[in-house]
């Protein structure tokens, strides 16, 4: 196993990006920090134009591999489109091949440094794990952030159906909480999976977002919208609005309404979806009584800080004991789309 970042300080190949953007900033700043430098920037053919990234010229994979031949391509971005994928798979048969793992939020880095520093947590949360696939999922996930090999990735994925054939049972009465609703999709997703439901909230920070999400749920019953952000207080708090999935909770922005599910879900909830940029580890928090008391189905993602992987189970763990743990990674370069289940 190679330790991606002091392995490329000692490589004689040269070094480019596939994308740029906020991915391929954070990696340049990692690679500065190591004392790497790069040596081209290249996109996808077709989007490559007339543009200067940390003062390359934005070019083509033909173009660079005409220029140095054998060389390392570190994936500065993330996707789950199909022509990506193939276009990952044509390019790692010709040269070698990474995925940085850099965080999306926060700061610390997942190196070999932050492994060791945190081995009794990670094998805390590998014993609890509750199945083999899901224990491989971990294995897999560690040995990503290390390497940077997509390898690791493309060895655990599952369909999105994989979950619901083997450990997640949706009833007919469920209470479903959608806490990162974006436009709908995952509530569309949870309506798809039942015949009927109780009651579903939708909640999504990002003001723009949020229209969108009313939109595309107008018509459906028994849905109530909340435009606020989830965390650990009630009140008011500084929001960046991207109107993407790069919305989140920060020290600036614009002020928006704070909630907790034990606020909203005081009257009961059965199944409580995460995904909020960064912000999981405060919801949990916000939580705990309706955790304590009604004990929810979860679904909660793990791909934004690099202490997710074993911070977010644990403060479960924290709240109650007595969870099934599951780990899924869904098709994603790099390791997004990686979720625990608490059942």
């Amino acid at each position: 196993m190679i330790d991606l970042w002091n392995y490329l300080k000692t490589t004689e190949k040269k070094i480019v990006l596939y994308g740029m953007g906020n991915g391929a900033d954070k990696i340049i700043k990692v690679l500065e920090d190591y004392g790497v430098n790069i040596s081209g920037v290249f996109a996808t053919d077709g989007f490559v134009r007339d543009k200067i990234f940390h003062g390359f010229n934005l070019t083509t994979y033909k173009e660079l591999k005409s220029k140095f031949g054998d060389m390392i391509v570190l994936l500065a971005f993330g996707s789950t489109r199909e022509e990506v994928f193939s276009n990952v798979q044509k390019i790692m048969s010709e040269q070698e091949f990474y995925a940085p793992d850099v965080p999306v939020y926060g700061h610390n880095l997942f190196n070999i440094e932050f492994a060791r520093e945190n081995a009794d947590k990670l094998r805390a949360v590998y014993n609890r794990l509750a199945d083999d696939l899901s224990r491989k999922t971990f294995e897999n996930t560690v040995l990503f952030k290390l390497t940077g090999d997509v390898k690791y990735l493309f060895g655990c994925q599952v369909d999105e159906d994989e979950p619901y054939n083997s450990f997640l049972s949706l009833s007919d009465n469920e209470i479903f909480a959608d806490f990162g609703a974006y436009r709908g999709d995952t509530v569309e997703e949870f309506i798809s999976r039942v015949e009927s439901y109780d009651k579903i909230f939708a909640v999504e920070p990002d003001v723009k977002t949020y229209n969108k999400l009313c939109r595309n749920i107008e018509g459906k019953e028994n849905i109530i919208t909340v435009n606020a952000g989830v965390s650990d207080i009630c009140g008011m708090g500084s929001f960046n609005m991207n109107s993407s999935r790069g919305s989140s909770v920060s020290d600036e922005g614009a002020d928006i309404p704070l909630i907790t599910a034990d606020s909203l879900l005081s009257e009961g909830v059965t199944y409580i979806k995460m995904d909020i940029e960064g912000n999981e580890a405060a919801a949990i928090k916000g939580s705990k009584e309706v955790i304590l008391r009604y004990r929810p189905k979860m679904l909660i993602s793990c791909y934004h800080r690099s202490e997710d992987v074993f911070d977010l189970p644990l403060k479960v763990g924290e709240i109650r004991d007595d969870y099934k743990i599951y780990m899924r990674h869904f098709r994603s370069l790099p390791a997004w789309d990686t979720c625990y289940y608490f059942i």
